[in-house]
C-alpha cells in the first residue's frame, strides 16, 4: 500500500516538481545555447579559468531508488508521466553544455556568502556526472523498476493499437460520425474506458518508447511488448522532449547496447525505414479523413448544440486526433532529414485547425448545456447503477459502504455549482487501487468501469475548460514560429483555405497554456523575453496580413468597376452614334467597317452558369476571407486584445485614401489632372464596392467614408499627403487661371465656363471640360464646404496679392490721382492729367475679376450641391455692414449663399501689412478707384475689348471688371468703414466722365470698340448690389447705352456673315 500511496501521493508534488524544474531546464537550455543570452557569469573572462577548473573537479553523488506498482487509469496514467518526465528531464539536462559551470559557480558563490558550500551539491553534481549519458544510467537506474514498469506499459496493448488505427479503419468504422445511425444520434456516447478514447496518441508513444529503452529485458521474453515496442518505432522518427526539444527515437535506439540483440537491431532497420517512407501518408491520411469527419461534426452540431450533451465523448475524441495529427506534422516538418517528400507539407491544415476551433467554440458557447445534460445524467443514471453496484458487492467492508453511499447520495442532489465528487471519486478510487484494500477495484471491474465513466460525467460538469486544454491545446506553436508562418503563408495562397485562416490567430490565443500554473513565475519570464513579443508580432502580422489581402481584392474589384462605370460616360456615346448613322453607309460601300463597340452591360451577359469571370473570382476569394475575418468579433493574446475588423478598416482607409488621391491622375510635370466629373464617378462606384463589404463584414463603412472624405477636404491628410482639395486648388490656380491671365483662356458669361481661345500654341487640355457647371458642381461634391472653403482663401491670397501690387501704383500716382478726384467736370485738365499717369491698373483688375468669376461659378456649384443636400435653406436676406453681419456672411459664403459683400475677400485684405495710418489706407483705396475709373478709356483701343452677344461678354475678360469692381469696393470700404454706396456713386461719376469724352475722339484706332467698353457701365451697374439704373440714368445717357448695344450686336451678325 506504502508504494502505491506514494505515486498517488506524489501526484501533485512531481506534477508540481517536475515541470518546474523541466521548464526551469529548459530556460537554461535555451538561454546557454544563444550566446547573446548566456548568463553574464559564463561569458566573464576573469571566471573563465575558475570556471575550467570548477568543470574539471567535478564532484560525486551517490544514487537512489525506487518502486512502484500501478493499478487504475490515472494512477498508471501519472506513473508512466513521471517515468517519462524524469527521462525527458535527464535528457535535456544533458543537452546543456554548461551545466557543469553553472552548478559549480553556484555553489562557490554559496561558499562566499554562507561560508560552506550548500549540502546538496555533492549529490547534485555526482548526479551531473552519471548523467552524461543519461539514457544508460537510466535503464541501469531503472532494472529495479523493470517489473512494474512493464505492467504499465503492456497494460496499452488494448488502447494504443485502437488509436493508432489508418485513416482506412477510421473512415470502415464511421468514426466521429453522428449521422451515420440516427436512431442512436440521441443515445449518449459510452465505453468501458472512457479517459482512454480521448488519451493522447503522442504521450502514449512517448509511455511505449522511452518504457522500454529503459526495461528493454521485457523486448526479449514478451511479443506483447516488442508489437508495442514496433509499432510506437512505425509511427514517428521523433518524439517531443519538451516544446521544440525533440528526441530522435531510431537514432538513439540504434546507439543502445540492448540492441546488440539482432532481432531488436533489424526491427529498428526495418522500422525507420518504414516510418520515413510510408508513415507521412498514412498520417496524411488520417489529416484528411479527420477534416472531412471534424467539419461533419461542427455543422451537426452547430444546427443541433443539445447533442453536445450525448456526444461529448465524439468532440473530445475529434479534438484529441486531430490535435496529435497537427502536432505529429508540426514535429516532422521541422525535424525531417528528406524535406522533399510532400507528405510533410500540408496547405489544408488549416482547415483543420479551423474545424478544431470550431468545436472548442461549441463547447465553451454551450458548456451551461453540458453541465445540465452530465448533472442529470450523474443523479438520474450514474447515481442509480452505481448504487446498484455497491449493493451487490459480496463483500463489502463498513467502511468501504459508508464512502460508497456518500457517493451515491451527493450524486443524487448534485447540483451545477457542486464541484467536490470529482475529488471525492479520485481519492476513492486511488484508496481502492492499492494493494491491501479491503475493496480492491481489480477484483471488482464493472465498479472499475462505472467509476471511470463517473469521473468523465463530472469532468463535463466541473473541468470543461480544463478538458479543452487536455485535448486541443495548440501552444507548442509558440516555439516553432517559423513553421507557423509557413503554414499561414500556404492558406493564404491557396484561395480555398483563405476563410480558415483566422484560426493562426486563434491559435495566439493558445500560448498562454503553454505555461504551467503551478510554475507562475514563468508568466513574468516569458513576458520579459522575445518569445513573448513574438508572439504578439504574429498575431499582429497574421490579422495585418488577412487585412491586407482582403484590402487587395477590394482594390481589384473597384478597379474592376471603376472601369465598368467609365463605360458609361457621356464621352464614350459619341463613337457609337457615329457608328450608327454611318453604319448604312459603310454597308452599301462593301467596306468593311470598324468592330462594333461593345455596349456597357454586356460583361453581365453569360451563355452558362459554367462561365465565371475576373469578378466573379474576386467575389467569392472576397466573400472566403471576409469570412474569416469576421469569424470573431476580438482575440486576447497574453494581455492585449486583437480586434481583426478594425485591421481591415484601417487598411480600407489608407487603401481608399490614396486611391481617391490616385485617381485624380495628377501629372506635375504635364500638368494633366482628371476631370471632376470622372473622379467623382470614379469615387462613386468605389464606394459602392465598399458599401457592399458590409454583407460580408460587420464593419461601419460610414466611418471610413467619414473619416477618407473629410480629410479629402482639407489641404493635408492625417499622413501629411496632398489630398484631393490642395491638387485641384493648385492645378486651377496654376494651371487654368494662369492660361486665362496668358490670354490663351476666355471667360464666356453666357456659358458660365471658360474656354480656350484659338492660340498659337494650342493647351494641352479643354478649360471648358474643368469649369463648366457640371464639372464645377462635380468639385464641390468632392471638396465639399470645406474644400471650397480652402479654394476661395487660395484665391484670395492670389487677389490680396493683386491689391497689393495696385496699392503701391496708387502710391506712386497718388498726387496726380488727387488732383483728378476732383477735376472730372474739367475735361481737358483731366486729359493733361491722365497723361502723367504711369502705369495702367486694368490688367490687374482684369485678373482679380477672372478670379472672382470663378470663384462665383464654384460657389454657384456649391449653392446648387448645398441645395440637394439642405433643401430648407435657400437665400439669405441682405443685412448692414457689421460684425455680426460679416459672421453671418462668413457661414452664407461657405453654403455657396450669394453675399453682397464678400467676407473671404475681407478677411484676406485686412490681412495685408498696414505700414500707414488707416486714414492713408482709406485715401489709397478711394484712389485705387478713381485710377479705375480713369483708365476705363483706354480699353476702347484694344482690338481684343470688342464684345460678342454669343459669349455676352470679351475675349479679353474686360468684362470681369464688373465684377472686380463691386467686389473690391466692397471689401476695401468694408475694412475702413466708409459708405460703399457713396464710393462707388463717385466711381460712377468719374467713369462716365471719363467714357463720354471717347465720344469726342476723332482717331478710329483709339475708338474702334467704343460701344464695347460703354457697355461696362451697364454691367458694373447689373452686377452691384448698391447702384441703380436710375444712378446710371444721371451720370450715362442710356440712349448711348442702346445705341451701343445696338452697334455691337450688328457688328456680330455682319462679322458671323
Amino acid at each position: 500500500m506504502s508504494a502505491s500511496c506514494r505515486v498517488q501521493g506524489c501526484r501533485s508534488h512531481t506534477d508540481f516538481r517536475r515541470v518546474l524544474i523541466l521548464k526551469k531546464r529548459e530556460a537554461d537550455h535555451s538561454a546557454c545555447g544563444d550566446p547573446k543570452a548566456k548568463p553574464s557569469y559564463l561569458v566573464d573572462k576573469n571566471l573563465e579559468s575558475a570556471v575550467k577548473f570548477i568543470v574539471r573537479k567535478f564532484p560525486a553523488v551517490e544514487t537512489r531508488n525506487n518502486n512502484v506498482s500501478t493499478v487504475n487509469f490515472d494512477l498508471t496514467k501519472n506513473y508512466l508521466d513521471l517515468v517519462v518526465t524524469y527521462t525527458t528531464l535527464m535528457t535535456i539536462l544533458s543537452r546543456i553544455e554548461e551545466r557543469k559551470a553553472i552548478i559549480g559557480l553556484y555553489n562557490y558563490a554559496h561558499e562566499m556568502t554562507h561560508g560552506a558550500s550548500d549540502r546538496e551539491y555533492p549529490r547534485l553534481g555526482q548526479m551531473i556526472v552519471d548523467y552524461e549519458n543519461p539514457l544508460k544510467k537510466l535503464m541501469e537506474e531503472f532494472v529495479p523498476h523493470g517489473k512494474s514498469l512493464s505492467d504499465a506499459l503492456i497494460s496499452l496493448q488494448m488502447v494504443y493499437p485502437r488509436r493508432n488505427l489508418s485513416a482506412d479503419q477510421w473512415r470502415n468504422a464511421q468514426l466521429l460520425s453522428l449521422i451515420s445511425a440516427p436512431s442512436t444520434m440521441l443515445n449518449p456516447a459510452q465505453s468501458d474506458t472512457m479517459p482512454c478514447e480521448y488519451l493522447s496518441l503522442d504521450a502514449m508513444e512517448k509511455w511505449i518508447v522511452f518504457g522500454f529503452i529503459l526495461c528493454h529485458a521485457v523486448l526479449n521474453s514478451d511479443a506483447t511488448a516488442l508489437s508495442l515496442w514496433k509499432v510506437a518505432l512505425q509511427s514517428s522518427t521523433c518524439l517531443c522532449l519538451f516544446r521544440d526539444e525533440v528526441f530522435h527515437i531510431h537514432k538513439a535506439a540504434e546507439d543502445l547496447s540492448v540492441l546488440k540483440v539482432s532481432e531488436c537491431r533489424l526491427i529498428v532497420t526495418n522500422v525507420c525505414f518504414d516510418a520515413v517512407l510510408c508513415r507521412g501518408s498514412m498520417h496524411r491520411e488520417r489529416r484528411k479523413f479527420l477534416r472531412s469527419a471534424l467539419k461533419e461534426l461542427a455543422t451537426v452540431l452547430a444546427d443541433q448544440p443539445g447533442l453536445l450533451g450525448p456526444k461529448a465523448l465524439f468532440v473530445f475524441m475529434a479534438l484529441s486526433f486531430a490535435r496529435d495529427e497537427i502536432i505529429w506534422l508540426l514535429r516532422h516538418a521541422d525535424n525531417i532529414q528528406k524535406k522533399s517528400t510532400d507528405d510533410f507539407i500540408d496547405k489544408h491544415i488549416a482547415e483543420l485547425i479551423f474545424y478544431m476551433e470550431e468545436l472548442r467554440a461549441h463547447v465553451r458557447k454551450y458548456g451551461p448545456v453540458m453541465q445540465r445534460y452530465y448533472v442529470q445524467y450523474l443523479s438520474g443514471f450514474d447515481a442509480v447503477v452505481l448504487n446498484e453496484l455497491v449493493q451487490n458487492l459480496s463483500v463489502c467492508p463498513e467502511d468501504e459502504s459508508i464512502i460508497m453511499s456518500s457517493f451515491v447520495n451527493t450524486m443524487t442532489s448534485l447540483s451545477v455549482k457542486q464541484g467536490e465528487l470529482l475529488l471525492l471519486l479520485t481519492g476513492k478510487r486511488a484508496y481502492t487501487s492499492v494493494s491491501k484494500a479491503s475493496l480492491g477495484i481489480a477484483d471488482h471491474k464493472e465498479l472499475g468501469k462505472m467509476m471511470n465513466t463517473i469521473i468523465f460525467h463530472t469532468k463535463m460538469v466541473d473541468s470543461l475548460v480544463e478538458m479543452l486544454v487536455e485535448t486541443s491545446d495548440l501552444s507548442i506553436f509558440c516555439f516553432y514560429s517559423r513553421a507557423f508562418e509557413k503554414m499561414f503563408q500556404q492558406c493564404l495562397e491557396l484561395p480555398s483555405q483563405s476563410r480558415h485562416s483566422i484560426c493562426f490567430p486563434l491559435l495566439c490565443t493558445h500560448f498562454m497554456s503553454c505555461t504551467h500554473e503551478l510554475c507562475p513565475e514563468e508568466v513574468n519570464t516569458l513576458i520579459n523575453t522575445r518569445k513573448w513579443s513574438l508572439n504578439l508580432s504574429l498575431c499582429n502580422m497574421f490579422l495585418d496580413e488577412m487585412a491586407k489581402q482582403a484590402r487587395n481584392l477590394i482594390t481589384d474589384i473597384c478597379t474592376e468597376q471603376c472601369t465598368l462605370s467609365d463605360q458609361l460616360l457621356p464621352k464614350h456615346c459619341a463613337k457609337t452614334i457615329s457608328q450608327a448613322v454611318n453604319k448604312k453607309s459603310k454597308k452599301a460601300t462593301g467596306k468593311k467597317g470598324e468592330p462594333e463597340r461593345e455596349k456597357p452591360g454586356m460583361e453581365s451577359m453569360r451563355k452558362n452558369r459554367l462561365l465565371v469571370t475576373n469578378l466573379d473570382k474576386l467575389h467569392t476569394a472576397l466573400s472566403e476571407l471576409c469570412f474569416s475575418i469576421n469569424y470573431v468579433p476580438n482575440l486576447a493574446v497574453w494581455e492585449h486584445t486583437f480586434t481583426p475588423r478594425e485591421y481591415l478598416t484601417s487598411h480600407l482607409e489608407i487603401r481608399f485614401t490614396k486611391s481617391i488621391v490616385g485617381m485624380t491622375m495628377y501629372n506635375q510635370a504635364t500638368q494633366e489632372i482628371a476631370k471632376p466629373s470622372e473622379l467623382l464617378t470614379s469615387v462613386r462606384a468605389y464606394m459602392t464596392v465598399l458599401q457592399s463589404i458590409e454583407n460580408y463584414v460587420t464593419i461601419d463603412i460610414t466611418r471610413v467614408f467619414n473619416n477618407v472624405l473629410l480629410q479629402q477636404t482639407q489641404h493635408l491628410d492625417s499622413h501629411g499627403e496632398p489630398t484631393i482639395t490642395s491638387l485641384y486648388t493648385n492645378w486651377y490656380l496654376e494651371t487654368l487661371l494662369r492660361q486665362v491671365s496668358n490670354g490663351h483662356i476666355a471667360y464666356f458669361p453666357a456659358m458660365k465656363a471658360f474656354v480656350n481661345l484659338p492660340t498659337e500654341n494650342e493647351l494641352t487640355f479643354n478649360a471648358e471640360e474643368y469649369s463648366d457647371i457640371s464639372e464645377m458642381r462635380s468639385l464641390s461634391e468632392l471638396l465639399g464646404p470645406y474644400g471650397m472653403k480652402f479654394l476661395s482663401e487660395s484665391l484670395m491670397w492670389h487677389i490680396s496679392s493683386q491689391v497689393a501690387e495696385l496699392k503701391k501704383l496708387v502710391v506712386e500716382n497718388m498726387e496726380v490721382l488727387t488732383q483728378m478726384r476732383t477735376s472730372f467736370d474739367k475735361p481737358e485738365h483731366m486729359a493733361a492729367l491722365f497723361k502723367k499717369l504711369t502705369c495702367n491698373v486694368l490688367k490687374r483688375m482684369t485678373i482679380i475679376g477672372v478670379i472672382l468669376s470663378f470663384r462665383s461659378l464654384a460657389q454657384e456649384a456649391l449653392r446648387d450641391v448645398r441645395h440637394t443636400h439642405t433643401l430648407h435653406c435657400h437665400s439669405l436676406h441682405p443685412l448692414p455692414p457689421t460684425t455680426v453681419a460679416m459672421n453671418v456672411y462668413e457661414l452664407s459664403s461657405a453654403a455657396g449663399l450669394p453675399c453682397e459683400i464678400d467676407p473671404a475677400l475681407v478677411v484676406a485684405l485686412s490681412s495685408q501689412k498696414k505700414n500707414i495710418s488707416p486714414e492713408e489706407e482709406y485715401k489709397i483705396a478711394c484712389l485705387l478707384m478713381v485710377f479705375v475709373a480713369v483708365s476705363l478709356p483706354t480699353l476702347a483701343s484694344n482690338v481684343m475689348s470688342q464684345y460678342s452677344p454669343a459669349i455676352e461678354g470679351h475675349c479679353n475678360n474686360i468684362h470681369c471688371l464688373a465684377k472686380a469692381i463691386n467686389q473690391i469696393a466692397a471689401a476695401l470700404f468694408t475694412i475702413h468703414k466708409g459708405s460703399i454706396e457713396d464710393r462707388l456713386k463717385e466711381f460712377l461719376a468719374l467713369a462716365s466722365s471719363s467714357l463720354l469724352k471717347i465720344g469726342q475722339e476723332t482717331d478710329k484706332m483709339t475708338t474702334r470698340n467704343r460701344e464695347s467698353v460703354y457697355l461696362l457701365l451697364d454691367m458694373i451697374v447689373q452686377e452691384s448690389p448698391f447702384l441703380t439704373m436710375d444712378l446710371l440714368e444721371s451720370c450715362f445717357p442710356y440712349v448711348l447705352l442702346r445705341n451701343a448695344y445696338h452697334a455691337v450686336y450688328k457688328q456680330s451678325i455682319s462679322a458671323n456673315a
